[in-house]
């Protein structure tokens, strides 16, 4: 696969939380350059970053993250500002305690909240595999699927581990058509990126590739 069609399938993404305007927008231009799906930047930087970018590029940006535990109300306020702001995509992190708990109508209600003020936004769920069991997962995909949301994204890349080739065919699997997969953290080369595609995951969270592409560029 041509590095230019895995980074097409990239939300370069910046979300240390003492990330800079000047950093936001070199992460832009290296965005639009590359061809990437989009930036994924803190709900702080969206107006500016949208204002700077215009149609060029996708904005993306996080929800209650990236520990999950605001009230779907905060998560739902935040969401509609997001979008006031320019956001293009959300990325959502959900309630992991109602996970342990076994909430699973109280979690559908919470995304259902979210999706809600979305519409017409791509909506990303992330549910963060590294801190779930197996059964977890596979239920996480029927709620995902039924909220109406457009991805299951594997993990934040805060907690204690990012994608694995394993969850992504696991979700790839147990999630219908309609619903698409978002591998994000520790994806560190256009190798492992290939992989989760082929796995399939159709869009790739990382900060990692567009600096191998312009390591590429110096020495070709």
């Amino acid at each position: 696969m041509e590095h230019s069609e895995i980074l097409s399938r990239c939300d370069h993404t910046l979300l240390r939380q003492d990330c800079t305007v000047a950093e936001i927008i070199e992460l832009c231009d290296d965005a639009i350059r590359f061809g990437c799906a989009s930036v994924c930047i803190p709900p702080c930087h969206v107006a500016g970053a949208k204002n700077y970018v215009g149609d060029r590029m996708k904005i993306c940006t996080v929800i209650g993250f990236p520990n999950g535990y605001a009230t779907p109300r905060a998560k739902a306020f935040e969401a509609q500002d997001a979008v006031k702001n320019g956001a293009d995509e959300i990325d959502m992190v959900i309630n992991l305690a109602m996970v342990k708990d076994a909430c699973w109508e109280s979690l559908l209600d919470e995304i259902k909240s979210v999706r809600a003020f979305t519409q017409d936004h791509v909506l990303k769920v992330i549910i963060e595999t590294c801190l779930l069991t197996e059964e977890e997962k596979r239920m996480l995909c029927s709620i995902v699927a039924a909220s109406g949301a457009d991805y299951i994204k594997t993990s934040t890349g805060f907690s204690t581990g990012g994608a694995t080739r394993e969850d992504v065919a696991l979700l790839r699997e147990c999630c219908p058509e309609n619903v698409k997969v978002k591998a994000s953290g520790g994806i560190s080369s256009f190798e492992d990126a290939e992989a989760m595609i082929a796995l399939g995951a159709d869009r790739l969270g990382t900060s990692r590739l567009v600096k191998l592409a312009k390591e590429e560029e110096k020495n070709p």
